[in-house]
């Protein structure tokens, strides 16, 4: 990375839903374009604070210690007036206004597609970084936060566990992930549940969960955990069928927002700190329109129009390999795996 750019103020912003790891991401922005002696305003409130000239100067003394804490110390809001040709425009008149020479927007696909659309509309150098709890973005193998959201779900679903399990009762959990699984199938593997339900694999409820549960009683289990992604159906009716179906005690959790919440772990702290550090020098030298991105334990970057290109694939051989390792006879098992194909 050359200390001499051209590039003398940056803006930041965070946008969409909170992740944790977003004030990691910021703290490396900030740190990384003071090396530099690149000025850093952090934009509030999303792109409503870019539209309404929300602004605060960020410094090394503005992120100290923000590492560990969870949340986004400049706040996120979504914003129907920046949807509209008008609101993207008052966006690009303030850039301008405020002398912003590039801008690094942490968020999801939405945030990547505001900041495609300011760079169209007013030429501004926009530099994304994705940050989501879901784990949902095409272009990356890894967003910033779905390690510490999972570990929170774990730890909530293996609480939730001791007491079905005291009670020989049947837990329907939810997780977030939006129209993804990603979330639900990992959350349900390390809590060793008995059923998960995602959007992206079709299932049939009396096999896949009837059944399953059926089977697992006769193997002499007494407690069951069904791992429901928000986008796969409602997790209430999902308890209330599994009651009327088999008779069990059946409890309904939706985990909701503390998903989001709470002090980024190590992985998320690291990546966001790597991605922050990449956004920086990519304005640095120039390099207009990208994404910052994850490939393996490598950390890249994209064409935005790339990267929102892509879309995720869902790990269907790690949904297979959770399918054989629940009680399951052969016949329940292969048709299972027909489901995937």
């Amino acid at each position: 990375m050359s200390n001499e750019t051209s590039v003398k103020r940056i803006g930041i912003l965070t946008s969409g839903g909170d992740a944790p790891g977003m004030n990691a991401a910021i703290r490396s922005v900030v740190r990384t374009a003071t090396c530099l002696g690149i000025e850093c305003i952090g934009v509030r409130r999303g792109y409503t604070g870019l539209i309404n000239g929300d602004f605060i100067k960020l410094d090394q003394s503005a992120v100290k210690g923000i590492t560990g804490r969870g949340g986004t110390m400049l706040y996120t809001a979504r914003s129907s007036e920046y949807n509209t040709e008008d609101g993207c425009k008052k966006a690009s008149d303030t850039c301008r206004h405020m002398g912003i020479d590039g801008l690094v927007v942490i968020g999801g696909d939405g945030t990547f597609r505001g900041a495609l659309d300011l760079s169209k509309h007013g030429g501004v150098n926009v530099v994304g970084i994705p940050c989501t709890i879901d784990n949902d973005i095409g272009c990356t193998t890894y967003t910033i936060g779905f390690d510490t959201a999972c570990n929170t779900a774990v730890d909530a679903v293996d609480r939730l566990n001791d007491t079905m399990q005291s009670h020989e009762r049947c837990s329907v959990v939810e997780v977030m992930g939006r129209h993804a699984g990603h979330l639900a199938l990992a959350v349900g593997i390390a809590t060793g549940a008995t059923i998960i339900l995602v959007p992206e694999v079709k299932y049939d409820f009396d096999i896949d969960v009837i059944e399953r549960i059926r089977l697992s009683r006769l193997a002499g289990r007494s407690n069951f955990t069904v791992i429901v992604a928000e986008g796969a159906e409602p997790a209430l009716g999902v308890a209330d069928k599994i009651r009327d179906a088999t008779g069990i005690d059946t409890r309904y959790t939706a985990l909701g927002h503390i998903q989001r919440g709470g002090s980024p772990h190590v992985r998320d702290r690291v990546v966001a700190t790597a991605m922050g550090y990449m956004a920086v020098s990519l304005l640095a030298a120039g390099r207009k329109s990208r994404i910052v991105a994850m490939r393996g334990d490598r950390v890249i970057d994209l064409d935005i129009h790339e990267a929102l290109s892509l879309t995720k694939e869902f790990d269907y051989e790690m949904y297979r390999s959770f399918s054989a390792l629940t009680f399951l006879d052969k016949k329940t098992l292969m048709q299972s795996f027909k489901r995937t194909d």
